[in-house]
């Protein structure tokens, strides 16, 4: 059983990656290479969509500014659209070689729109620990309706996995403050 708590805080440690992943996206008022990690190109020379950081190299030389250099040059008009069309509130420009993406100065009114958007995600990641939650519970509770653990031993087993789902519950709200703080920062 020791190996089914194991796969259990494995499981919910994905999930706070994937948290930590999707706040990295929420931008602060810091220019960030992530804040285009998003970013998907339909690239019409090669017939498909590719993700940015696939089509060009990403730096964040100031706070506030962005270039990508594309590998290509013929995909710059390209990677220029889809960053305008991502719904990042940024406003590229390209000089033939080199996008240049000024990252405006947070408003106090997208602050806290991007608030909400990382509080819903942390809600988004306890949703899944607690899905989580309930598939060890069942699990557990079915190996001792069959008989393989016994009563004293699966209400053992189900209070670890309260504890791992408290503990990670936790450690996401303490994320979700950390990333309202940063955006919160003037």
């Amino acid at each position: 059983m020791d190996e089914y708590l194991e796969a259990l805080d494995g499981d919910m440690e994905q999930a706070l990656e994937a948290l930590g992943r999707e706040l990295s996206k929420v931008r602060t008022g810091r220019a960030t290479p992530k804040l285009v990690d998003g970013v998907v190109v339909p690239v019409a020379s090669y017939g498909t969509s590719m993700p940015i950081n696939q089509l060009a190299t990403i730096q964040a030389p100031d706070a506030r500014l962005l270039t990508i250099t594309p590998w290509d040059k013929g995909t710059i008009s390209d990677i220029e659209r889809a960053i305008l069309a991502a719904g990042l509130g940024l406003n590229p420009s390209n000089d033939g070689q080199l996008i240049r993406v000024p990252v405006p100065p947070l408003t106090q009114e997208r602050r806290r729109e991007l608030v909400k958007m990382a509080k819903k995600a942390g809600e988004d990641s306890k949703i899944r620990i607690r899905h989580i939650r309930r598939e060890y519970n069942d699990m557990f509770k079915a190996g001792e309706k069959d008989g393989d653990i016994s009563e004293d031993d699966c209400r053992r087993l189900l209070e670890k996995v309260q504890t791992a789902t408290d503990a990670f519950v936790a450690r996401v709200d303490e994320v979700v403050a950390k990333k309202e703080a940063e955006v919160l920062e003037v």
